[in-house]
């Protein structure tokens, strides 16, 4: 099995942990940088949730033109946490992902990854000694989170959801396909997934220059991935299959039962800086 554990350091502030997950044998790992902190303020932390294809050093950690989501959260005063999920970034994979694709159904799905973001959140509550944290999600991400906030709302003091997927009302006579375990994502996806979606006249939302430095570090998250023809990054699938069923009218979480959701969504958005 392939070694994921050295994960670069992407500030000299910046410390790693590697945590127990849900899966006995199976270890997931968190980055964690402290506030910039220039007078006394309570503990305030955050925990960002990633989305369907890349983790958390290629999000909320990763510097563009020097500076980073996470940073500007630092300055408000907010602790930063990163969670990988399992089979992305420097967390363990599946060991089905060793397998053919074909053999095991979609891996890291809503539920699975509710259950690894409740050890994350329980570690970084003990770990600060405080009593609950405040989360960001990305993309489907949102679903994870979503799932989370409704079992344990007692934990989060307030959920953003960033770009979420939403629920999409079923065709008539269509189903969702089927997919298998995992996939492998190359920098050409990547490009066409960050502008595919952008109004026709209207700019980029990433340059090229910015994306190529970004991919190379997104291929670097995966030991194996300039070993194949073309490159790519080997990517639990259960994100994608829950993206396609939420635009078939089944989404992984009902918000209605995330009572942190309706309470802070839309108000809070502006003070944590999501724009």
């Amino acid at each position: 099995m392939t070694d994921f554990s050295a994960a670069p350091q992407l500030d000299r502030r910046e410390q790693h942990f590697r945590i127990p997950g849900p899966r006995p044998g199976l270890s997931l790992f968190l980055r964690f940088l402290p506030a910039a902190k220039t007078e006394f303020r309570p503990n305030r932390a955050v925990l960002y949730v990633h989305g369907a294809t890349f983790p958390s050093a290629l999000s909320i950690a990763h510097r563009f033109d020097g500076r980073s989501w996470r940073d500007a959260l630092g300055e408000a005063g907010f602790d930063v946490w990163g969670l990988d999920f399992y089979g992305f970034g420097h967390s363990d994979r599946y060991p089905e992902m060793e397998r053919p694709a074909t053999d095991n159904p979609p891996l890291c799905v809503a539920q699975d990854a509710a259950k690894q973001l409740e050890a994350a959140a329980r570690f970084i509550l003990g770990h600060q000694s405080i009593h609950n944290l405040s989360l960001i999600s990305h993309s489907w991400g949102s679903m994870a989170a979503g799932l989370f906030a409704s079992a344990h709302s007692a934990l989060v003091d307030r959920l953003v959801l960033f770009a979420p997927i939403g629920r999409r009302g079923p065709r008539r006579y269509e189903t969702p396909a089927a997919y298998p375990a995992w996939r492998i994502v190359t920098p050409e996806d990547q490009w066409n997934r960050f502008v595919e979606d952008v109004p026709a006249h209207e700019p980029p939302v990433l340059s090229r220059l910015h994306f190529e430095e970004w991919v190379k570090r997104y291929l670097d998250s995966d030991p194996e991935s300039r070993s194949r023809d073309p490159a790519g990054v080997k990517t639990p699938l259960g994100p994608f299959s829950e993206i396609i069923k939420a635009w078939h009218g089944q989404l992984a979480y009902d918000s209605c039962k995330s009572p942190v959701a309706g309470r802070h969504h839309s108000r809070r958005v502006g003070r944590i800086g999501v724009g």
